[in-house]
């Protein structure tokens, strides 16, 4: 079950840039930047009141992150959710017949196990879920 939207993905070129102009625009700074090598990113977290705006720039030109720059631009790359029980979630949303991007969770940014769904499953967007690691 999905519990509450933990996150908005935004890829950006340039981090230090978007940084300062998400910090000008929210009044304060992000509370934690992240290097995801994993996935090639590097990224910042804002917290706005229970939910976050994380800002993804690509650290490799063959990332996702650097493809989706490529072909849509800069702006909202993903809506991640809060879920409790990743595994559970994932087999539910399979049973539904969503396709996932990867078959098991990995590790991704702010201490969390994460999981996408593909988005032609979900009117073009690319969902996240996500699940604190304990």
């Amino acid at each position: 079950m999905m519990l509450k939207i933990e996150h908005i993905g935004i890829a950006v070129k340039n981090l230090e840039t978007s940084n300062a102009l998400f910090s000008q625009l929210f009044g304060k700074g992000p509370y934690k930047l992240e290097k995801v090598e994993s996935e090639n990113v590097s990224t910042s977290f804002f917290m706005m009141g229970e939910s976050k705006i994380e800002l993804l720039e690509a650290s490799d030109p063959n990332s996702a992150i650097a493809k989706f720059i490529e072909k849509k631009g800069e702006g909202i790359h993903h809506i991640a959710f809060e879920v409790a029980d990743i595994y559970a979630e994932m087999k539910r949303l399979q049973n539904e017949g969503f396709k996932l991007l990867n078959e098991q969770p990995k590790k991704g940014a702010d201490n969390k196990m994460i999981c996408f769904l593909h988005p032609k499953d979900s009117n073009g967007v690319l969902i996240e879920l996500c699940q604190e690691i304990k």
